[in-house]
């Protein structure tokens, strides 16, 4: 990379003999090559051919899809929603990609823009040193990735892996590490004593290690209604853990996308407006949910997007199997035992595997030694959206927004368009 120079006393030797580089980066440096860090790289390359550095801890680009989700994953919104900036998805795409679509989208996007991530470099700690108003990034090329097989893009891209610390300084800091960093898993009484698997959906592939057997999937978010869904194709007996009210609306409404039509409705309509009327064509499509043992919120869907980030589920066809037996409705879990769970409500039923489908959690604060723009309680940032992007002395924050791929390509743009200003001021 000609944009990155070492500077002088760049041999420097610790304790333990690894030897550690210092590299001044033209530009600003990304930590995370995921779609999000993609987005912004690709708008600071349309603005003026402005370099980056991507920083990435796995080998491969978008390693949350790449390597952790299930087999029949689709994209939940359409295409024109999922999309990044300034390149579609191909025509002959459908509606939905397939997660294999998406991932060769992700790959075309990266070779179109000229995109190469420096792999397997875990981001340590990120300052900013007051007294050169540069940050100050330490990656550690880790023992676990440099044995890694890598795949053909590690061999063209990675960089600068001879040395087993690398501190990386630049003007600006993109945060592109997302809100789905880390696996959540939730603290239940007993877990560590049940006898049977219990795995978090980022470990799941398919129904298939899973036929015949009792399965309690824990979560009723899109990923835990869709696992069920495909524990029903492989015959196994899935029971669903539904703790909180939930919001489900089918995944079109009137011959259009559900989120489409709402977007749409949205420029006309104030949003209670369009809460009501979500909710009377979800109860005319899909009946009483809490028939079903799925109550409700108070808030409607959209009013309870914009005030927790809660998604709505958009249903694919797992109320169908609820209707018929197929996946049981269950309370929140009071604890579990060697092969039983015990719910809330005084029942108790054996089980063979437990699937987490939990969702994930931001990791900024385990690597990022600034508080004022993110919150150590959450590492998310403390600014709620659209004003979450930008904090102090060139800081950045990118895929925060809890609006999926729509708000990690908004806050791409406007990244990349404040730096050029500041390039150009």
């Amino acid at each position: 990379m000609d944009y990155l120079k070492e500077i002088e006393g760049k041999q420097i030797h610790d304790k333990m003999t690894s030897t550690r580089r210092i590299l001044v980066s033209g530009g600003p440096i990304i930590v995370g090559a995921g779609p999000s860090g993609l987005a912004v790289a690709a708008c600071l390359k349309e603005k003026n051919n402005i370099p980056s550095l991507i920083l990435e801890r796995a080998n491969c680009i978008a390693s949350l899809w790449q390597l952790k989700t299930y087999d029949r994953l689709r994209l939940h919104l359409p295409k024109q929603f999922s999309q990044l900036p300034l390149m579609p998805f191909p025509s002959n795409f459908p509606t939905y990609p397939t997660k294999q679509q998406f991932l060769a989208y992700l790959k075309d996007y990266a070779h179109h823009f000229d995109l190469k991530p420096v792999f397997n470099k875990r981001v340590e700690s990120a300052r900013f040193d007051h007294r050169s108003s540069l940050w100050q990034v330490t990656a550690v090329t880790s023992e676990a990735a440099a044995t890694t097989a890598g795949s053909k893009e590690d061999d063209d891209h990675r960089e600068e892996e001879d040395a087993d610390i690398t501190e990386y300084v630049s003007q600006w800091l993109v945060v592109a590490t997302g809100e789905n960093a880390e696996e959540a898993v939730p603290e239940i009484e007993g877990i560590g004593g049940f006898g049977g698997p219990v795995v978090h959906t980022s470990s799941y592939k398919s129904g298939e290690l899973f036929r015949g057997k009792r399965v309690l999937v824990v979560g009723c978010g899109n990923s835990g209604m869709e696992v069920c869904l495909d524990l029903c194709n492989y015959t196994a007996r899935p029971s669903l853990v539904v703790r909180d009210p939930v919001h489900v609306l089918p995944q079109e409404m009137l011959g259009r996308s559900t989120f489409g039509l709402s977007m749409w409705l949205l420029k006309w309509l104030p949003l209670c407006v369009v809460d009501q009327f979500l909710l009377l064509m979800s109860h005319l499509m899909l009946g009483d949910t809490s028939q079903l043992g799925l109550i409700r919120p108070k808030l409607g869907p959209l009013r309870l997007k914009c005030m927790s980030g809660k998604t709505p589920v958009l249903d694919i066809g797992t109320l169908a199997k609820i209707r018929t037996g197929d996946i049981k409705v269950c309370k929140a879990i009071k604890r579990l035992t060697q092969h039983a769970a015990e719910f809330i409500d005084g029942k108790v039923e054996s089980f063979d595997a437990i699937i987490l489908a939990t969702g994930y959690k931001s990791n900024v604060m385990t690597w990022l030694k600034e508080t004022k723009m993110f919150s150590e309680k959450n590492g998310m940032p403390r600014k709620a959206f659209p004003n979450g992007w930008k904090g102090e002395c060139g800081l950045y924050a990118v895929g925060f927004t809890q609006r999926g791929l729509l708000g990690a390509s908004a806050d791409a743009r406007r990244i990349a368009q404040d730096i050029k200003d500041q390039l150009e001021s």
